[in-house]
């Protein structure tokens, strides 16, 4: 019996392995022992490739950046800011891991640096100065990356008794209020918290209209 080939490793096939490891298990689940059994090779074959774990998570981050869709051509600043945003979204939804790997890299990549870039020039070209674009940046934060620091980061705990429900609401009417109007789609949930797609693009659409407002001179399209 011939026996089959085994692939040639490579650096790509490598941080696929990875991406595909956090999707099925976490991030917590990525290691470079764990990496080397998913591909059937000894650890020390990967380090041909990655110097170690950070240098591993610094590759899967720029792995999924590169999902992002560029901007159309031909659209206003609006609409491809939007646009870029959401995909980096959807790219999340795909990948959730990939918010706390891109909360905790410190190096800044060639993908990190591309977005960023990207973004920056969305703006640019759509007229705003460039300490307006600075500080819209600074507004933006983690936004341009498809998430946000939500108040409360908690996994929902399970509901409480009739009882608990109206000695909390008697307390905290307000909050009690404001949270029963609440509805959620699991399925676009990115992260713990209330955080779903309706939330994530009325916040964004709001911060869009105010970045119109602020540059008079720009196109608002």
């Amino acid at each position: 019996m011939t026996e089959t080939r085994r692939e040639r490793l490579n650096r790509e096939r490598v941080l696929q392995a990875a991406v595909e490891l956090a999707d099925r298990e976490g991030l917590e689940a990525v290691s470079m022992r764990a990496l080397a059994d998913a591909l059937d090779v000894v650890p020390m074959a990967l380090y041909k490739h990655v110097a170690g774990k950070e240098q591993l998570l610094d590759g899967m981050v720029d792995r999924v950046i590169a999902e992002i869709d560029a901007p159309a051509p031909g659209v206003g600043w609006r609409t491809a800011l939007r646009a870029r945003v959401l995909s980096a979204r959807a790219m999340l939804t795909r990948h959730p891991w990939a918010r706390r790997a891109l909360e905790t890299r410190t190096t800044r990549t060639p993908a990190v640096l591309h977005h960023l870039d990207t973004t920056i020039g969305i703006l640019r070209s759509g007229g705003f100065p460039d300490p307006l674009t600075h500080d819209l940046m600074h507004a933006f934060g983690s936004r341009m990356w498809g998430f946000t620091q939500e108040l409360f980061e908690a996994a929902p705990a399970p509901p409480p008794d009739p009882a608990a429900l109206a000695a909390l609401a008697a307390r905290y009417p307000n909050v009690a209020a404001v949270a029963g109007v609440a509805s959620h789609d699991e399925g676009t949930v990115v992260g713990p918290g209330c955080d779903d797609q309706r939330e994530f693009e009325f916040a964004l659409d709001l911060m869009l209209d105010a970045f119109a407002r602020l540059a008079p001179g720009a196109s608002h399209t």
